[in-house]
């Protein structure tokens, strides 16, 4: 009897194997200020490489790799940014990723590389990699312009993101919304925009609070806002009727989410909530692919994980919430609302 010695299809092995060319040829370009230079207008080769400067060559090469990706155009007066380059990978654009591009290539890049040992001791890799005694933020907060590369870096999440969370929960009968590690005030803008109802305080580091007022105060929504110092864990909550955890909990373990959840808790008066803004994982931990790498990615660089819905719901009701409620959206985060009764 014959048997078919044909191989599977290799397409996957083979797409992995070249993907982290593809996030290094994005990286590069972002370094070396391709998208900035390109953003006036199409340049030759020639013309960027002595501007920049590069060898031609090479510079050619990394050109058609960014035109392969969809990030850069040919014209005949040479390359030139794609609207998408223009709006997420300059470094002028309010909509900028270049933050966090940055960090996952300078930070992120350098911890993954021990994913195999995280894996074996399930413990984050600062240590291994960077020698830092002190949890990561801390070390991103150390120097201003480490601080302002990290914070944006979340800006740029956060101001495609946004919009989408606070449309996805009825916020009209609440009055005081305070986001507990607001970064740059994105979502509290955000929510200030689409409920006229309410007036917002942006909760972070002190180091964290002159950036979040600088772009506060480009807002159109900037007199509803107003501004705390401390540490969440630490110090007295400011007053609110809704609490707003962006990307904050997956950063932590359970302990540590059981004491924020019941301050939180201990805080409001019935009728208050918690809104959890993070990508929450399938039943069985299959998907969306988006949560699956993010939840390796907290491995390797923070205390936490990506959850599922019912592990927020184990945390949420230990803290004594209830009418927990999900929405899961197309961007990179899905939001879990809470109720004090």
């Amino acid at each position: 009897m014959a048997h078919d010695l044909t191989p599977p299809d290799p397409s996957p092995v083979l797409e992995l194997l070249g993907a982290y060319r593809k996030s290094k040829v994005m990286f590069a370009a972002i370094s070396l200020g391709i998208f900035d230079k390109l953003s006036s207008g199409p340049k030759a080769v020639a013309e960027l490489a002595k501007e920049l400067p590069a060898d031609t060559d090479a510079l050619e090469r990394l050109l058609s790799a960014c035109e392969m990706l969809g990030l850069l155009q040919r014209t005949e007066s040479g390359y030139a940014n794609t609207p998408t380059a223009t709006a997420y990978l300059t470094s002028t654009s309010p909509n900028r990723m270049t933050g966090y591009a940055s960090y996952t290539d300078r930070v992120l890049w350098s911890m993954w590389d021990h994913l195999d040992d995280a894996i074996r001791e399930g413990t984050n890799r600062w240590k291994q990699t960077y020698g830092w005694d002190q949890p990561i933020f801390s070390s991103f907060f150390k120097d201003e312009a480490a601080k302002r590369e990290f914070l944006f870096g979340m800006h740029g999440y956060g101001v495609l993101s946004s919009p989408v969370v606070v449309n996805a929960v009825d916020l009209s009968k609440f009055s005081k919304f305070v986001d507990l590690g607001g970064a740059t005030g994105h979502l509290t803008i955000a929510a200030c925009r689409r409920w006229p109802n309410l007036r917002g305080v942006v909760f972070d580091l002190p180091a964290a609070i002159p950036l979040a007022q600088e772009v506060v105060g480009e807002s159109d929504v900037k007199d509803r806002i107003d501004f705390a110092a401390g540490d969440f864990f630490a110090d007295v909550l400011p007053m609110a009727d809704v609490y707003a955890l962006g990307r904050i909990l997956h950063d932590w373990s359970e302990p540590k989410i059981d004491s924020l959840l019941q301050k939180i808790y201990q805080e409001l008066q019935p009728g208050g909530a918690v809104i959890i803004v993070e990508k929450v994982l399938h039943d069985d931990k299959s998907g969306p692919e988006w949560a699956v790498l993010q939840s390796l990615n907290m491995l390797v660089c923070t205390e936490g994980k990506e959850r599922t819905l019912g592990e927020y719901e184990q945390v949420l009701t230990k803290a004594g919430f209830s009418n927990i409620t999900c929405v899961r959206t197309a961007v990179p985060v899905d939001v879990v609302m809470a109720m004090k009764v």
